[in-house]
């Protein structure tokens, strides 16, 4: 069987997760995981923490630390609140020799195959410091959307914004420091050159992108393609082991694929498999299913780049989907860990049941579109919409329970039933057009269903026996509800086969943490 390696890209090791990340990539990572794993799928499922972004040292500046130790508390933190919400990814992303490694021999392969070229590009530069500025070092006006922000990735617009382009460029760390611009040998990526393979690439996969990844690339297509770098001139990040750039490091933007195939090989390990290199998973003849989730400022990288530098590789699969979501906002202002506007999973977990959480995150995730988080809906949501109506359903089938009649017989009409409950959650947790939000809604409207049912002696069997489906396709959001249930086996069927069904008592939830 082919497997299906999810990944859900880790954030920068620059502090906690917030709401604003769980709501996103990863909460959907895991239930799509989790759903594929229950449906029989063979499931890798691979997240971490990204270590050489100078975001890390920004934050260490601000913060008064050093950007060594801010990276490793940082990814401590990230792999507690995941947890705490109920996250747990196989293999986890940490920094060291092996992940170095790992890196340094996929560019090294790129370099080798002459995938590389050397090229004088212009970068701000700060002369009292000596310093070039890029990326987190750099801020300015985007040049395609106009939007204020740092080099990199435009969180607006989604583009990729080459320092030396952006309007207006000023130092991050040194505001009042004249700068200039002053060009300087790199390695590039040149992706004009796989232009013909990029559009043939995207437009196979446009049916399943959501609306803002593929109007960004429908833009970056209708424009000469960037000479996108591999190394640069600064000293924060893995040293680039190549002599025409000595003293350089790789982009750290540009690590994507090498991470993705470092947390897939971990993910593998963690479950038991053997492994010769990390990339062994992503070979083409092993027919991976490969599917992304993160944000919708991170595609130019995980996508466009990642693909290109796959295609100039050759031999390895490229990703079948790309799951991307907007912003998640905290009464309606943007997640802000620098303002103290901020809620994170820890500190959230510790007052709330988890699956209440998680129901509340996808019920309001960002899937196409910026939403907001507010303490007061969570509690009315998640109460009037999850905990009442399943707690009355638990009685309902504990009441049957409690007569201990045996095994009550079950109607072909009751597993009709149960299969088109069984579609309408498979076509939400699907990963071609998976959709966290259409997870919550299923989910709801079935407990509505079988909430609103008179249950008579004739149909006791049918009721239980539906609940039962319903609990198991709900299980990858309700993750301890459906642990507390003991399952005997937690299998999502794919068709309902039963004849006759024994009830038993169900846990109820509550509405605040014990």
């Amino acid at each position: 069987m082919a497997k299906t390696l999810v990944i859900a890209p880790g954030p920068t090791a620059n502090g906690d997760l917030h709401l604003g990340h769980l709501a996103g990539p990863f909460l959907a990572a895991d239930v799509c995981a989790r759903y594929a794993r229950a449906a029989g799928q063979d499931v890798l499922f691979a997240s971490g923490v990204h270590f050489t972004q100078n975001y890390i040292v920004t934050t260490a500046r601000r913060l008064g630390a050093q950007p060594e130790e801010l990276r490793t508390r940082s990814a401590a933190q990230v792999e507690e609140t995941l947890a705490a919400v109920g996250i747990r990814p196989d293999g986890f992303v940490r920094f060291g020799d092996r992940y170095v490694k790992t890196v340094r021999h996929f560019f090294e392969r790129l370099h080798s195959r002459g995938a590389l070229r050397l090229k004088a590009i212009g970068f701000p530069y700060a002369p009292r410091t000596g310093e070039f500025l890029t990326d987190a070092y750099v801020r300015g006006g985007c040049p395609v959307c106009l939007a204020d922000g740092c080099a990199g990735l435009c969180e607006n617009c989604g583009h990729w914004i080459a320092s030396g382009d952006l309007i207006d460029p000023r130092s991050t760390l040194h505001p009042d420091d004249p700068v200039e611009l002053r060009e300087q040998q790199v390695l590039v990526l040149p992706l004009e050159e796989h232009r013909a393979a990029l559009t043939a690439y995207f437009a196979r996969k446009s049916a399943t992108m959501r609306p803002r990844l593929a109007q960004m690339v429908e833009e970056i297509l209708a424009r000469p393609l960037p000479d996108y770098p591999i190394t640069l001139p600064i000293s924060w990040g893995i040293p680039a082991p190549f002599p025409e750039v000595s003293g350089q490091v790789l982009y750290a933007d540009a690590e994507t694929i090498a991470w993705s195939m470092h947390g897939t090989a971990l993910a593998a390990e963690q479950r038991g498999g053997v492994l010769a290199a990390d990339d062994e998973l992503w070979f083409a003849e092993a027919r991976p299913r490969v599917v992304y989730f993160f944000g919708s400022d991170a595609g130019f990288a995980f996508a466009v780049v990642g693909a290109a530098m796959l295609e100039a590789l050759g031999g390895y699969a490229l990703p079948d989907h790309f799951v991307t979501n907007e912003f998640y906002e905290l009464d309606h202002d943007k997640f802000s860990t620098s303002r103290g506007h901020v809620v994170t999973g820890r500190q959230l977990a510790a007052e709330v049941p988890r699956d209440l959480i998680r129901y509340y995150l996808a019920a309001t995730g960002p899937d196409f579109q910026r939403t907001n988080f507010t303490r007061e809906a969570l509690e009315r949501v998640t109460r009037e919409r999850l905990v009442q109506p399943w707690n009355r359903v638990a009685d309902k089938v504990g009441a049957w329970a409690e007569r201990g009649q045996g095994p009550l017989p079950v109607s072909e009409q009751s597993r009709a039933a149960a299969a088109r409950m069984l579609e309408r959650f498979a076509a939400a947790c699907d990963v071609r057009r998976f959709s966290l939000t259409a997870v919550a809604f299923t989910l709801t409207e079935q407990l509505a269903r079988l909430d609103g049912r008179d249950v008579a002696p004739a149909d006791a069997g049918d009721f239980c026996h539906e609940v039962d489906v319903f609990l198991r396709c709900a299980a990858p959001v309700l993750i301890d509800l459906a642990e507390q249930a003991a399952l005997p086996d937690p299998a999502i069927p794919a068709r309902p086969t039963a004849t006759q069904f024994t009830p038993v008592r169900l846990p109820r939830l509550a509405e605040r943490g014990q």
